[in-house]
Parts: C-alpha cells; structure tokens; sequence
C-alpha cells in the first residue's frame, strides 16, 4: 500500500546519520571518474595518444574538439532519457535498481577504456561515451535521495559532505595513480602507458565496489509503493504531473533556467581546464597538470563547507551570486595568464568556488522543491537535464570556438559571458515563492 502523501516508509528515517553517511559514500565511490577520468590521467592520455588532428567518421576533427564533443554526446543522451526513467522510478519506487544499473555501465566502461588505443578510435571513445552516461544517470537517482534523507535545515551540509567525500576519495585514489605513472618500475610495468591504462580500470573497480556500501544502507523503495505494470506509460503520466507543477512553482522555475545558465560554464571549466593549460600554457608539464588537479580539489573540501557556512548566514541566493561573480573573475584571469604558476594559483582559486557552487547548487533546488511531493526522482531529473543540456552547450560551444578560431582563449571568454548572464538570471529568482491561487 503506497503511503500518504509526503509519508517516509519505516525503511528510513530523516537525519539518521547512518543512511547520511552511507548516500554520502557515493560521492566517495563515483567522484574518482570525474577526477581521474574525467579531469586529470585520461585527458591527457587522450592528447599524447592521439595526434592534433584525428580522422572519424570522413571527418578531420582537432583532438581536442573530438573529445569535447564526445562528452557532449554522452551528456545529450543522458538529459534525453533520464526525464523518463525517472518517472518510471518515481511511480515503481524503484531509484535504487536505476541508481545501480547507471552504476555498472560507467564503472564497466571505466575498465574498458584499459583497452583504448589510437588505431581502434572509436571504441575509446564509445567507452568514454558509456563512463559519462553512467556516471551522469547515476547523479540523477543519488541526488534524489537528499530530500528524503534530510531535513531542510541540514541539506546544505549534508549535500556539502557528499561533495567533500568525494574530493577525499578522488584525491587518495589519483596519489595512487599519479605514483604508479611516475614510477612504473617498482610495479614492473614496461610499457610506458601501462600506468595510466591500469588507473582507468581501478576507477571502474573502485567505484563498484565502494558504491556497494550506499546501495547496502539505501532503502530500495523509500514511499514503500506497490505498483504493477504499465510503467512506461505510468512513468510518463508521472513526468507530466511533475512538468505541469513545476511550471507553476516561479521560484524553482526561475532557478533552474539561472542554474543551466551558470552551471554550463561550470561544467565548462572543469571538463576542458586540461585541454586548455595543455594548448595554451607554454612549459607546462603533464606532471604539473595533475598537480594543479590535485590542488583544486584539496581547496575544493574547504569550499564546500565555506559556501554551506556562508548560506547559513545570507541565505543560498546570495552565496551563489558570490560564488559566480568569482567565476566571472576567473575566466578573465584563464584569459591572460601564461605561465604554469599562474596557472596553480588559477587552479586554487577554482576549487575554492567549484566546491561550493556544486553543493549549494543542490542543496538550493532540493530546498525549493514543493514539501508534499513524492517524485523527488523526477523533479531531479529537470535538474540533471539542464545540468547535462547546459554541459552539452558549453563542451560542444566550447569546441567549435576553438575550431574556428584556433585560441582556447576565445573560448574561455565565451565562458566568462555565459556566467555573467547567470548572475543577471540568479537576481531575478524570488527568495520565497509566492502563493499560489
């Protein structure tokens, strides 16, 4: 019997620090994929295993457009079919069974790219494609668990502790890596890009296997629904219903549009800062890119925790409107710098707000989701798809800039101006929704 409405199942229980810590475990499980390949090792075992230009499909593309529009087509495929599923998910109660299967296809994917290898292009990058699908659909079930493990007051910091997790994690396992590369003979390892295929496949292994600890402390079926077939159409009556609520909820409608607007320089940023110092920043070696890596994401556990301090007191509207006005600043730094130490100090600076950006940002739309509601899955499914649409415009604008114009630089300007439009956007989102007739 499905409970009333807004009524948690005895399977869990608001701010039990158990289940907290356990939803919390899944950043500590999948952040390695967006650290190690996302961000550092595979990037740039993709620029010095490909050349400048590759040829795909009759086409000549520049290397690192190639891979941007890669992970645009991944985060494409993502945004246009989680809104369903996640309906699907809502109606059977089933998010933890969607959470797990996205789960497995990108940590297996991980493991495959072991394989990757210039001469068989296409499978890389199809393995690439496969990680990023499988981590971004994941994102969209673990999220919409942060409104039922946690009260409104504690999700700033609960969601803050996530992020942390994961940077910690992420960090311990990119150490390892980062000794296996630079010291391949203690492990034996006679090819030179042994190191870094092995640390492709630890992400897989690392990410399953510590991901078994949330799927073990998470309930499956948290409303305790009991449904029968019909979950195709079930799950798009229920995507409509949730579509038709929130476009009469101002405040969290207005959210989302200044969130897919700054979000999609975010996201921008933290996919192509190794293609950009690679490209752009003479004398910098690949050593100290994974320095610089290392860098954002030690500062970022501060961030984090500073912004949830920091919307404790003003409120999350204005700690995000700090937190993008610094952006701004740091795309006109990116604009002008040349040497690799202005390129660390860049990196800080960086992981100061990127921490704090991705907690508050889901915290904040947690917090503005209507009170009654049981269809967390597919109000964050809205979420994850102008995440994913607003990561595809900025990889895939990004990208052909460069292409056009040859200069990275440009492409980082562009970025600039995309955050300025969503300060503009953030100021006209209500701090409270007004009544509804």
């Amino acid at each position: 019997m499905q409970m009333a409405d807004g009524a948690l199942s005895s399977a869990i229980t608001k701010d039990d620090e158990k289940t907290i810590n356990g939803w919390a475990m899944y950043d500590w499980a999948n952040s390695v994929y967006s650290l190690v390949i996302t961000s550092s090792i595979f990037p740039i075992f993709f620029e010095n295993n490909t050349s400048s230009e590759v040829e795909l499909f009759g086409r000549t593309f520049k290397n690192t457009a190639l891979y941007s529009y890669t992970l645009s087509a991944s985060f494409l495929i993502v945004a246009l079919i989680s809104p369903l599923l996640s309906g699907i998910a809502d109606y059977s109660g089933q998010k933890k069974r969607f959470m797990q299967f996205f789960c497995y296809l990108g940590g297996l994917a991980c493991v495959g790219l072991f394989f990757f290898d210039a001469n068989f292009l296409g499978f890389g990058l199809l393995m690439t494609m496969m990680a990023g699908i499988g981590y971004s659909g994941s994102q969209v079930f673990y999220n919409a668990y942060l409104p039922e493990i946690a009260s409104i007051g504690k999700q700033d910091s609960v969601s803050a502790r996530g992020f942390s997790l994961g940077y910690v994690g992420s960090i311990i396992l990119l150490i390892v890596n980062l000794f296996m590369i630079m010291n391949p003979e203690v492990f034996g390892f006679v090819d030179g890009d042994m190191p870094a295929r092995v640390s492709f496949a630890m992400v897989g292994i690392w990410w399953i296997g510590f991901a078994q600890i949330t799927f073990n402390r998470l309930p499956g079926n948290v409303y305790g629904k009991k449904v029968k077939g019909e979950y195709l159409y079930r799950g798009y009556v229920e995507l409509k219903k949730v579509w038709t609520e929130l476009k009469k909820t101002t405040q969290l409608k207005r959210y989302l549009i200044s969130f897919f607007v700054f979000n999609m320089g975010v996201q921008t940023v933290m996919y192509m800062a190794v293609g950009f110092a690679k490209n752009e920043i003479e004398g910098m070696p690949d050593e100290g890119l994974i320095i610089s890596i290392l860098i954002i994401q030690f500062i970022a556990i501060i961030g984090a925790y500073f912004h949830s301090w920091l919307s404790s007191r003003y409120g999350n509207l204005k700690a995000l409107l700090v937190a993008v006005t610094i952006w701004i600043g740091i795309c006109v730094m990116a604009f002008k710098i040349t040497t690799p130490m202005e390129f660390y100090v860049l990196a800080g600076i960086v992981g100061f707000v990127m921490g704090g950006i991705q907690a508050l940002s889901r915290s904040t739309y947690s917090k503005f989701l209507p009170q009654t509601t049981l269809d967390h899955a597919s109000y964050f499914s809205f979420y994850d798809v102008c995440d994913k649409i607003g990561t595809v415009v900025g990889t895939l604008g990004f990208g052909l800039i460069f292409e056009l114009t040859g200069n990275l630089r440009h492409s980082v300007l562009a970025t600039g101006i995309i955050f300025v439009i969503g300060i503009i956007l953030l100021l006209a989102v209500p701090k409270k929704e007004s009544i509804r007739p």
